[in-house]
């Protein structure tokens, strides 16, 4: 392992996910230093600005993907411009890491993996459902360490709500892309990568295929270009999955949305309920074990969170500890392919 420093820039700052981003790698020993978006005026932009005032802001991302100092790409651009903003960065001879969705077409992701083969560089997509909540990860030791058994299906539960103020960025509603599936991708590539990611990881699966998917809008109507529902099965070779995404969360709920997670197993099973426990526990990163031994609720507080540290040290060392490559081409494929076969219902576009 080597220990000079790894230098990022950031490039697109659009979604509120570049936060948590740009914090993980300077936790983690790399050195922010640049950033660049398409719109400047964008709440988060602005935000991220008066976070990092002493990163020097560059007015042509472009310029700045080029650079020769620079190690590591980070993206969290409109879902649409994070396939070139990548295939740009790894032409250029840099890693990139990009927000979920990474990309949103078909012909985006045969980019992506062209420019990955003939770099020799990596393409990391933040699956922060997973990397980020120590329950996940808890969860994940579990499997391994056997405790339910063979896993055979999981069903992966992501509701959201539409004006959560942390992703607004101090802006008074959503930008106008959010309601522009073109940009966004569709909510089955925006936000049901996160489950399918999970899918693959928890039942150890390399592939698989879309059973059946839909998407709808049922509660937005003034907003077609929205879809504020979508849900499908997925299926591999050894196990089953199950989906549902929304964008639901009622105002009475204390947090953005009650992301859950039910891991079963032959021998037991495993429930996350990863931001809240309703009327329950305070807090976030509740795990549940149920098997032969009985039922017992698993404290996370201890739970190492490393994907920006593998990542770091993937970048040095030319490794593939963060995330396997394969792994995250397969994930953007399955939520593709769910997205275009979808069935659209309600006023959904």
């Amino acid at each position: 392992m080597t220990t000079s420093t790894v230098r990022f820039a950031a490039v697109g700052l659009d979604h509120a996910h570049i936060h948590g981003q740009v914090a993980g790698l300077i936790a983690a020993g790399a050195e922010f230093v640049a950033m660049a978006t398409d719109d400047p005026a964008a709440a988060i932009a602005v935000q991220v600005r008066e976070r990092y005032p002493d990163v020097p802001v560059v007015d042509d991302p472009a310029a700045l993907i080029a650079r020769g100092d620079i190690d590591l790409i980070v993206t969290a651009a409109v879902p649409d411009r994070r396939g070139p903003i990548a295939v740009a960065a790894l032409r250029s001879g840099k890693d990139v890491i990009a927000d979920k969705p990474g990309c949103v077409s078909f012909s985006q992701l045969e980019e992506i993996e062209k420019a990955v083969a003939e770099s020799g560089r990596f393409w990391s997509v933040t699956f922060s459902e997973r990397f980020e909540v120590r329950s996940a990860i808890k969860a994940g030791e579990l499997v391994r360490a056997g405790k339910i058994g063979t896993v055979i299906q999981t069903i992966g539960l992501g509701p959201h709500r539409i004006g959560d103020r942390g992703h607004l960025g101090g802006g008074a509603g959503r930008p106008d892309w959010f309601y522009d599936k073109a940009r966004y991708g569709g909510i089955l590539v925006d936000i049901a990568s996160h489950q399918i990611d999970q899918f693959l990881f928890y039942t150890g699966s390399r592939t698989a295929e879309v059973v059946a998917s839909s998407v709808g809008n049922f509660a937005n109507p003034d907003k077609p270009g929205l879809q504020d529902f979508g849900d499908l099965l997925i299926r591999s070779e050894n196990a089953q999955g199950y989906i549902r995404v929304d964008w639901y969360t009622p105002d009475g709920l204390p947090t953005w949305g009650d992301g859950r997670l039910m891991i079963l197993g032959t021998e037991g099973y495993i429930e996350l309920r990863k931001y809240v426990d309703i009327a329950g526990r305070p807090g976030g990163d509740h795990v549940f074990l149920v098997n032969h031994e009985g039922t017992q609720y698993v404290d996370c507080s201890d739970v190492q969170l490393t994907y920006y540290a593998d990542l770091v040290n993937d970048v040095r060392d030319r490794t593939s500890t963060a995330a396997p490559q394969e792994h995250t081409f397969e994930t953007m494929r399955l939520a593709l392919t769910a997205q275009q076969q979808a069935v659209v219902r309600g006023a959904a576009q």
